[in-house]
């Protein structure tokens, strides 16, 4: 059984109150986000593999980390050098490397990994800029993690209606971040992954099989999984199936480039209660 918490929203970022409510209770339910199935799973330690999180700002959780302590967990956290321009509510990418770092001395650098993404191409934010903050990102980060993963922004019609001027990464401009990350990482001793990209930037040491497979998570929770047969891995790569407690369209971080959000009006939502809420829709 893996949990994941990051696919549909920012639970740890936002809802890390509801959330340990959730680990005391034993139980949280949540609901399919194309029709009204509600499901229920069980957070009983014994019987869950990995929490898997996702979140561009771990702090919150962080403050209360000790209470997780009996499960096996995996962290991303994606940390990107955009502005408020871009990113209205993320913390800055110096407060966020801070939190990594803790996050990292407490669970292990293997159980804890950086993304850099969604990677997008503009005046302001040109080439010359991503691979300049990406070699000063992980010269802070060395020692704190393993790898680091990136992907070129999807042009969903959500974002396409949120980020109007956003324009495609081009095959070329792919290829020169590949090449220029990829000697920062040697520098480094970063293992650089792509998320569903394909084998473009293979050529450049990428690996391109998953971000979250069953080598990744075993190495993160020191153990073997015993994954049933059946269609258990994502289409597009290696990377398992977990277990989503999130909802799309409660994210408050405002990030124009986002696909789980349908506009730019966000909602607020007190989950401050003990009762089993279902995150809304």
């Amino acid at each position: 059984m893996l949990i994941n918490t990051g696919s549909r929203t920012d639970i740890p970022a936002f809802f890390s109150k509801w959330f340990l409510n959730r680990i005391e209770e034993g139980s949280v339910c949540t609901k399919n986000p194309y029709n009204d199935d509600i499901y229920r799973y069980s957070l009983d330690s014994k019987i869950i593999d990995c929490l898997c999180f996702c979140t561009k700002n771990p702090k919150p959780l962080l403050d209360n980390i000790e209470q997780l302590d009996k499960y096996s967990q995996f962290w991303f956290v994606t940390i990107t050098p955009y502005g408020r321009d871009i990113e209205v509510n993320v913390p800055s990418f110096k407060k966020v490397i801070k939190s990594f770092k803790e996050l990292s001395s407490y669970l292990g650098e293997g159980k804890v990994s950086w993304r850099y993404d969604p990677i997008f191409i503009s005046d302001k934010y040109d080439l010359d800029f991503h691979v300049e903050m990406f070699a000063r990102m992980a010269s802070e980060l060395e020692g704190y993690t393993k790898d680091c993963t990136i992907s070129f922004i999807d042009l969903y019609q959500k974002v396409l209606r949120n980020f109007p001027e956003v324009c495609e990464v081009t095959r070329d401009e792919m290829l020169f971040i590949g090449e220029e990350f990829s000697k920062i990482a040697a520098e480094y001793d970063l293992q650089m992954k792509t998320c569903v990209e394909g084998t473009l930037l293979d050529k450049f040491g990428f690996d391109s099989s998953g971000c979250m497979t069953q080598k990744v998570l075993e190495r993160a929770i020191g153990n073997n999984l015993k994954i049933p047969k059946g269609k258990y891995t994502i289409r597009e790569c290696n990377c398992l199936f977990g277990r989503d407690i999130g909802a799309y369209n409660t994210c408050l971080h405002g990030c124009k480039y986002c696909y789980a959000n349908s506009t730019e009006i966000i909602y607020y939502f007190s989950l401050t209660t003990n009762n089993n809420i279902i995150l809304p829709q």
